[in-house]
């Protein structure tokens, strides 16, 4: 005879009452990564710093006519980026950095949306405890800052003598990016059922492992506002030494600047950052292989190992390839695959769904 075993019935009632909402921050989710992508084909494309007004409401209008976009094109012939960088570019070459950033902005403000309607069904509905849903509007606060974070970021752009973002604010802008995206994506995973009840294991591993993916992608953002990805194209190697000489990692009067300046030591530091990221990965994944074999918690610290290693030679052909377009946005996107996991990861090591 065989014998099954059910589920828990609160755990099968959470997924049936619960499946819409979950359905909702998966979509938020999926429209928050694809808005990581095309912020970063924005920045790569040189884009970011076309439209130079901060409109929440009337911006979203395009340019529809020729008048229109002749006053758009003045604008930006002001712009501290034209008169350094892009003299003498003509129409057609501004309308097509001009979409990419209005394209940017309107994802932004359909993700909010999206996110806003949800809400309120979720509270009007009363779909969930107040204390679940306060923390729902706590992200779509956060949610909210990053907007404001995202313009904070495009005037340090406009400043006198600027020809991009400042990459302090690009890192804050991609950061908190990362923090909803991982809020969102926790908060499904917490709503979907376990297929099974599983002992957390490894919780501190788990914790660590976000961590160091959290510092990686602000890195990443420093790496990236400084352009250090077109400098120093060769591994394992940098500057003919695996470790550069101190006059080329501090260069700067500044000590502190340095680390947020200074392409040399930035893509220094990103470089040990994916180091120590796939060492803690591996052994967390071979430990709990040990520990635990045949678990959830095991599959997932294997895939999280694989796609960290995966994520690390990617950087390594975007490095010596000095960052064609279509690797700069597959790095950038296979690293907040990865935090997704991570992320899914910590929640399921913390107990999985609650009733």
């Amino acid at each position: 005879m065989t014998i099954t075993r059910e589920k828990p019935p609160s755990i099968i009632l959470q997924g049936g009452r619960h499946a819409g909402i979950r359905r909702w921050l998966w979509a938020v989710a999926l429209l928050v990564f694809v808005m990581v992508v095309v912020g970063g084909a924005t920045r790569l494309t040189g884009s970011g710093l076309s439209i130079t007004e901060w409109k929440p409401i009337t911006g979203a209008l395009p340019p529809l006519s020729a008048e229109a976009w002749a006053s758009e094109f003045a604008k930006y012939r002001e712009s501290p980026q034209y008169r350094l960088l892009n003299q003498g570019m003509d129409l057609g070459e501004f309308q097509f950095i001009y979409w990419w950033e209005w394209g940017h902005r309107q994802l932004g403000r359909f993700i909010g949306l999206v996110y806003l309607a949800g809400f309120l069904v979720v509270a009007v509905r009363r779909l969930l405890p107040w204390r679940q849903t306060l923390i729902l509007f706590g992200m779509g606060l956060l949610l909210g800052l990053q907007g404001a974070i995202g313009w904070i970021m495009v005037a340090s752009g406009l400043e006198p003598g600027m020809i991009a973002v400042a990459p302090v604010k690009l890192t804050l802008h991609l950061t908190f990016a990362g923090l909803f995206f991982a809020s969102i994506v926790a908060f499904a995973t917490w709503l979907t059922p376990p297929r099974r009840i599983e002992p957390g294991k490894a919780r501190g591993m788990a914790w660590l492992l976000l961590a160091l993916l959290f510092g990686q992608i602000a890195l990443g953002g420093l790496v990236a506002g400084s352009r250090a990805g077109f400098t120093y194209n060769t591994w394992p190697l940098m500057d003919g030494a695996l470790v550069p000489a101190a006059q080329t990692l501090f260069v700067r009067p500044s000590f502190w600047e340095n680390f947020v300046d200074n392409a040399a030591l930035v893509q220094f530091n990103h470089r040990l950052g994916a180091y120590l990221l796939l060492a803690m990965a591996l052994w967390h994944a071979v430990s709990l292989r040990r520990a635990a074999p045949g678990s959830g918690g095991a599959k997932r610290a294997t895939v999280i190992a694989g796609l960290t290693l995966a994520q690390g030679l990617l950087g390594i052909v975007t490095l010596l390839l000095v960052v064609p377009l279509w690797a700069g946005l597959a790095h950038q996107a296979l690293g907040f695959m990865v935090l997704a996991m991570g992320v899914v990861h910590v929640t399921r090591t913390q107990g999985g769904a609650r009733g």
